[in-house]
């Protein structure tokens, strides 16, 4: 085989690696695979993670992120997915507001400040991981995170354990703050009636107060003219006669 024919096999051989590449990254980015993918199981933890969603690096700029945005939401609309439209417009609004939270400055930083904390803790487990190595004489080991890619992923899954924390903060706050809620109104409500059923009982005993002096008033008018009768219907005994 000549050398031209080497190289041009190469060259080829490398196309097609590069096109298979391709076409193995734009395979995730499908429409029913970006469906599937924002709604499957667990996913109301991993989509905590707007980066995650947009499927951005937390270090990429607005811009990018703004880019990946606006592929994704025309890949999973409503309109392009009639088969399938009602999962598609869950998946379109999760997707929207991944990028309203990154839109906006001050809830980017949270999650930023997450992605931070994050790498942080990875570090410090890693760390960890090296001193227990040293201890134990396998130092030259080495560990998995030492990979790049393994690194990446450590930080990825610390990064969504943050996120599920902070929901679960969030769950708990917003639980505990209903419950508050709800005693306040129990009260309310339990000082409503209370106050209520004193106005009604002023309110009858006001009612009826003719009513009980008209009753004394009788009450009393009949006792004297009991006493008249008993006055005017006595008999004097009569007087005994002397003894002598």
């Amino acid at each position: 085989m000549s050398s031209t024919t080497s190289s041009v096999k190469e060259s080829f051989e490398d196309f097609y690696s590069e096109v298979k590449e391709i076409e193995k990254r734009d395979s995730v980015l499908t429409p029913k695979q970006q469906i599937e993918r924002l709604l499957r199981p667990g996913s109301t933890y991993f989509n905590l993670n707007p980066f995650e969603v947009l499927q951005v690096d937390p270090e990429n700029s607005l811009e990018e992120i703004k880019k990946k945005y606006r592929r994704l939401s025309i890949l999973v609309h409503p309109d392009k997915n009639i088969d399938d439209s009602e999962r598609a417009q869950q998946a379109f609004e999760i997707i929207n507001r991944a990028w309203k939270t990154l839109e906006n400055e001050e809830t980017r930083k949270k999650c930023l400040d997450i992605y931070e904390e994050a790498k942080e803790r990875t570090d410090h487990m890693i760390e960890q991981k090296r001193k227990k190595q040293k201890k134990d004489g396998r130092i030259a080991e080495g560990i998995p995170e030492d990979d790049p890619e393994k690194y990446k992923h450590a930080v990825y899954v610390m990064t969504m354990k943050l996120f599920a924390d902070m929901e679960r903060k969030r769950q708990h706050l917003e639980t505990r703050d209903m419950e508050e809620r709800k005693r306040k109104r129990e009260a309310e409500i339990e000082q409503e009636e209370q106050m209520s059923f004193e106005k009604e009982w002023a309110k009858n005993f006001e009612e009826s107060r003719q009513n009980r002096v008209d009753s004394w008033k009788s009450f009393q008018s009949g006792s004297k003219e009991k006493k008249k009768k008993k006055i005017m219907g006595f008999k004097p005994p009569k007087p005994k006669p002397e003894s002598r």
